[in-house]
Formats: C-alpha cells, structure tokens, sequence
C-alpha cells in the first residue's frame, strides 16, 4: 500500500511538471541572475548590462505581469561570445529551456524558452570599437580617431528604425557610426536604440508629426497643429519612454506641423528643458522648425541631403558624393536616409572612399549650435 502510494505522488508530481506553462517571475529572474553572472565572469566584471523587463499586456480589471526578460550585454572582446554562448547552453540545459540563435553582424541574440512561451532574449553586442582593435586593421574607425576638427565633417543620420528586424541588423552591421533616429511607440524601438547605443552609434527620437500631404497616412500619436504646450510635452514624454538614449529628436514627417509657429514654439523649450538636441529633416520649404529651435535656445541644425530619394545604388552613391562636395564646401553637413537595402549597400560602398578623401564622420550632435 505504501509503495502504491509513493508511485501515486511520484506520478502527480510527474505530470504537474509537465503540464507548467510558464515560469514565475521568481524563477524567470533567478535565470536572469544566472545568465548576469556568466557574462560578469566570462568578462572579468567588465560588462555593461541592461536589464529591460518585457510585460505581458494586462487583461481587463487585472494588472500587468511579468512576460519575459530583455538584457543586453557589451563584451569587450568579441572572442569572448563562444564562451558565453557556451555558458548560456548550460543555464538553458539547468532550466529545461530551448535555446535559439540569430546572429548579425555586431549583435548576436539568443532567445530562451520555456515550453514554447519566450522568457528571455539575450542582446549580446560588440561594440565597434572593440571589433576594430579585434581585426588589427585600419579602419574607418582609426581614420577618425586620428581626423582633426579641421577636417570637413560628414552626419549620416537613418531614419525610420522601429518596423524591421532585419533591416536594423543591417544598419548595425555597417563598419562605421552613424546617427539613427528611431519611431516611437514600435515593438522594436527599445532594443534598437538599446542594441545602437551599445554598438556605438547616437541614438535619437524619430519624432512623428502631422503631414501636409494628400494620402499620408497619420501616425497614431504624432504632434500635430492645436496641441497645447502641455499635451506636446505629455506626447514627447511617452515617445521618449519607448526610446531609451536618445540624445535629440528630427521631425518623421512633419510638412504641416513644423511649418506651424504655434506648435513649434510649444516643442522647443520640451526639448530645452530635457537637454536634447533638434535636427530639422526639412520636409517642406516653409518650415519654421530651425528658426524656433534658434530662437528658444536649443542646439539645431538642418538635414541639406536626402540620400534615397531616388532608391537605387547608383543614385544614392550620387547623393553621398554630393554631401561630401557639401561637407567641402561649407566645413559640415547633415545627410539623411533610410534602412533600405540599396541605402545601406550604397553606404557600405561609398563611406570609406569618402573618409579616405578626408571627409570625417561625426553624429549629429556635433554639428548643431
């Protein structure tokens, strides 16, 4: 009778395993710890790491709970990612987690999960930096550190970074820094503008405004022509949230709303007031945009070249000569594009021979006043 009854318990126990769906959050956090500590010793405490929680979108009437943890990881030496990957297999293997991994160039992620439900994704990036003194070659990289503020200088701004996977790891996998503007209020915007300023790219928000164009479509939160000084400040707060590190903002649209005194005048002393920066994108001729910026005392400048008007290779390769023929000509410019393919092909191309001619590469913060 006894041994019926330990088999009976033993087999209760057996299918109460089986049949758990999720973790609990003390469980999920303890894995997180574990995965923290591997990264610490595998780099001798020399990572920086970021925790981001991810919650699952609350029911009606109840609170939101824990889904899954983001955490991102710097390594200092890109030969130290088979070693993690190796301790994170073990932690997986611990937990009876499944373990996936995409790799990019710069940035290799690892996905856990427990019984088919995500619990965490690991972000592990090497910054540019890092993979450049790995290579032992000259760089873009070296070029810069040794270019002078003398040198005409050169802002690539992308845009529109929030919607696509696999064009982010694209822009993350080009050799050089760039300014990258990410949208808001995206599933995507944290973890790029997390994974971008890890890589060692400046971060900034790409700031949806009200379009004058026929057929535009509206974004669902977007400053737009009446807003108060108040409601603009509330609508940048929670656009900020979504984009961690953002260091200035540009206009995403915007032909109506930054041709409007009113609601400029009410964005700028919201941008002062937190320290960011304005980059006018110049998507209509009669913005006031730059000049309110001026006059309100924040940091700005405005974009002279759209490089992708015209979406082939050869015409953005045109483009990019003509900024450098800008940067020449007047000591600065600002050119902007988007993650297409032919725009970071033609961008993979066309820089290096540009830094070669002494153009030098800088982020957008440099070139506003």
């Amino acid at each position: 009778m006894r041994i019926f009854a330990a088999c009976a318990a033993f087999v209760l126990l057996f299918f109460a395993g089986c049949g758990k769906k999720n973790l609990s959050k003390s469980e999920l956090r303890a894995i997180t710890s574990e995965i923290v500590s591997a990264a610490q010793k595998i780099n001798g405490h020399k990572s920086e790491i970021a925790i981001r929680p991810e919650l699952q979108p609350a029911k009606r009437g109840s609170s939101s709970s824990l889904a899954a943890d983001n955490i991102y990881i710097s390594l200092s030496d890109p030969s130290q990612t088979a070693a993690f990957a190796q301790a994170l297999n073990s932690i997986a293997r611990k937990h009876d987690l499944s373990i996936a991994e995409t790799v990019s160039s710069g940035v290799i992620r690892f996905d856990y999960a427990f019984h088919g439900a995500r619990t965490h994704t690991v972000h592990v990036v090497t910054p540019l930096a890092a993979r450049a003194a790995a290579s032992h070659a000259s760089t873009p990289l070296t070029a810069r550190q040794s270019a002078g503020l003398g040198n005409p200088r050169l802002a690539i701004i992308i845009d529109d970074l929030g919607y696509d996977r696999s064009a982010a790891d694209a822009v993350l996998a080009l050799s050089f820094p760039l300014t990258v503007s990410v949208l808001p209020h995206l599933p995507l915007s944290g973890e790029l503008a997390e994974e971008a300023q890890r890589r060692g790219d400046q971060v900034m928000l790409h700031l949806p405004m009200e379009s004058e164009a026929d057929g535009a479509k509206p974004e669902d939160i977007e400053l737009r022509v009446g807003m108060s000084a108040a409601q603009v400040d509330a609508t940048l707060t929670g656009m900020l949230e979504t984009v961690p590190y953002a260091a200035g903002v540009n206009n995403h649209q915007g032909s109506r709303a930054t041709a409007d005194p009113a609601l400029m005048q009410a964005l700028m002393p919201a941008l002062r007031q937190r320290g960011l920066f304005f980059v006018d994108s110049r998507t209509d001729a009669k913005t006031v945009a730059y000049d309110m910026a001026e006059r309100a005392g924040v940091p700005a400048a405005s974009r002279k070249v759209f490089l992708d008007d015209v979406a082939s290779r050869d015409a953005i390769l045109r483009q990019l000569d003509l900024a450098a023929r800008d940067a020449q000509r007047d000591g600065f410019t600002i050119a902007i594009g988007h993650p297409r393919p032919a725009t970071i092909a033609a961008l993979a191309e066309g820089v290096p021979p540009l830094e070669a001619r002494g153009i030098h590469l800088v982020f957008a913060s440099e070139l506003v006043h």
